[in-house]
């Protein structure tokens, strides 16, 4: 703590208190989220490897894709490290500075991330209903153009979000009930009227999510139509199929986004806040390649050439 102009004491570090309540449960939840984060890794990575390295793949589909395991390797290294730390460590403390950078990344690249789902619905419409002019109307430039916008919509907003919180006074308790720095918890350690920064939070997390739910919603009524539309059983099949990976997806992510939501700030919610928020950072990281392997036959052709490859030709 420091004393500020008005001998009122401004804090300088915060202390998290991660899941201190449970002593005997340490070391196992250890062990859990450090498997999870390692497969987080080698996953999203295996990814991003297979769809550079394999020409099939390069098409604006799995361009997006990759970008997807990319945000999900960063938004999965923003909090988990520190949270391993938290669990192993009686040193619980986080720096100001240091929490407020790692607020701005972690919302930075959620709302990057629920961009990219919006992105990737609008290329699996114009995949699905205009096929003949898919690589014509999705093209390099575009997509380029639609990554780089998701990424600089994403920063700004999370710039302004953190802007509203760097103008809060924190000179009360400095712990937070929580293993990061997740906004309701942050805002529960202020000293200071907080309606600004809430309304500001509330306008943009509302407009990122109901834009981004307005592009898929309306992507895929015009890709349900044009399936019904198939005369071919194979062809509507293989549609489907490329599209459940991106549904479950988005069913998983907005799902869980919408629970943070509606769970109410107060001290019987924070133990099911922490939950809610290890299931989107840790875990959700973690389904998304299982999903898109599992359930694309492009992405599971391709592992399966490539380990063929090296059982064959190792020296390669």
């Amino acid at each position: 703590m420091v004393l500020n102009g008005g001998n009122q004491s401004s804090v300088t570090i915060f202390i998290l208190s991660g899941f201190s309540e449970y002593p005997r449960l340490q070391v196992p939840i250890f062990l859990v989220f450090l498997t999870i984060y390692t497969v987080t890794l080698v996953g999203n990575l295996g990814i991003i490897v297979i769809i550079r390295t394999s020409p099939k793949l390069h098409t604006p589909m799995y361009f997006f894709l990759s970008h997807l395991s990319f945000l999900d390797i960063c938004s999965s290294s923003v909090f988990t490290p520190k949270l391993l730390g938290v669990l192993v460590v009686e040193d619980r403390v986080i720096s100001f500075k240091g929490c407020m950078a790692q607020f701005f990344f972690g919302c930075a690249f959620v709302i990057t991330e629920m961009s990219m789902l919006a992105v990737m619905a609008y290329g699996r419409f114009v995949a699905v209903c205009n096929p003949l002019l898919y690589t014509v109307a999705m093209s390099p430039k575009l997509c380029s153009f639609l990554v780089a916008g998701t990424y600089t919509w994403g920063g700004m907003c999370s710039l302004t979000i953190t802007c509203s919180l760097l103008g809060l006074s924190f000179c009360g308790s400095n712990v937070i009930h929580h293993f990061g720095c997740e906004y309701s918890a942050l805002i529960s350690t202020s000293c200071s009227d907080t309606h600004f920064s809430q309304l500001t939070c509330f306008i943009i997390s509302t407009l990122n999510k109901v834009c981004s739910l307005l592009i898929i919603l309306a992507s895929y009524v015009f890709i349900a139509v044009t399936i019904i539309k198939m005369p071919s059983a194979g062809g509507l099949r293989k549609t489907f199929s490329t599209c459940a990976s991106h549904l479950t997806t988005i069913t998983i992510f907005h799902g869980t986004v919408l629970f943070l939501y509606c769970v109410p700030n107060s001290k019987s919610s924070w133990l099911l806040i922490k939950v809610a928020t290890v299931f989107f950072t840790v875990m959700i990281p973690m389904l998304n390649p299982l999903i898109y392997s599992l359930r694309n036959k492009d992405v599971k052709e391709t592992v399966r050439s490539l380990i063929t490859m090296k059982l064959l030709f190792p020296s390669i």
